[in-house]
């Protein structure tokens, strides 16, 4: 039984329903305050973000999905994308750059997968039911090809050549090489690794029963056709030189 409130309004009584408890809030005192900058050098070199490419993937998946108990009629489904894995692998290169030691990338692939996320609320066949509510994952994979123009900022990779080797020769027979004695030389590069952010997703779907059923019947399958345009950004922690005069 829910509980109810009266209050007065100029000498008539209103009942207000489903009362809650209620906190007034008090406005505090703000003032601007002065953050402490450290003047760095006339032309600093920071480390920060940079936007690679900015892509619109479209991504088209089919799906059933089971509902228990069945339903006589979908209400309303609530969609949002999960990015689980997202990598950009280089499969070509263009110049080298900072003395040789990195090299820019002109083409790659984008590998994405993740999952679509549906809240599904529906109605069931009884007269005077509540509303069900099925949350289901559907998973998606795929890639894509950036080239050319699809880069705002070519990519940079840091080249590892292979290691190598030194042998000596047999100070007793200078003739043969000691197998006993190696200088070894390895060289490794540590990239920042591209990832990717959300931009947006515009979904367009399609929802039906696999079986045609009548207006009082009931469906225990959903087939969904879903077609997402998901927008991401591509980027890369890169060193940059500030070329603004500090003030």
């Amino acid at each position: 039984m829910s509980k109810q409130n009266e209050v007065s309004n100029e000498g008539h009584s209103i009942v207000v329903p489903c009362p809650v408890e209620a906190t007034s809030l008090i406005p505090l005192k703000d003032e601007r305050a002065t953050p402490c900058l450290i003047a760095p050098p006339a032309r600093p070199i920071l480390k920060v973000p940079a936007v690679l490419a900015e892509t619109t993937l479209q991504i088209v998946v089919e799906a059933d999905i089971p509902l228990d108990p069945p339903a006589s009629e979908i209400k309303r489904v609530f969609k949002d994308v999960f990015i689980t894995q997202c990598k950009l692998v280089p499969v070509r290169f263009g110049e080298e750059v900072c003395n040789g030691t990195l090299r820019t990338v002109t083409r790659a692939k984008l590998f994405v997968e993740g999952f679509i996320r549906k809240d599904i609320e529906y109605a069931t066949t009884d007269c005077n039911g509540v509303i069900r509510d099925r949350i289901a994952t559907v998973p998606f994979s795929g890639f894509a090809d950036l080239e050319g123009n699809d880069f705002f900022l070519f990519p940079v990779i840091g080249d590892s050549p292979e290691g190598s080797r030194s042998r000596f020769i047999d100070p007793k027979n200078g003739d043969t090489p000691r197998l006993d004695k190696f200088f070894f030389e390895n060289n490794v590069f540590y990239n920042d690794q591209p990832y990717c952010e959300l931009v947006s997703a515009k979904f367009f779907e399609l929802d039906f029963s696999p079986s045609p059923t009548n207006e009082d019947g009931s469906f225990h399958t959903l087939r969904e056709k879903i077609v997402v345009d998901l927008t991401l950004k591509v980027l890369q922690v890169r060193q940059v030189r500030v070329t603004a005069l500090w003030h």
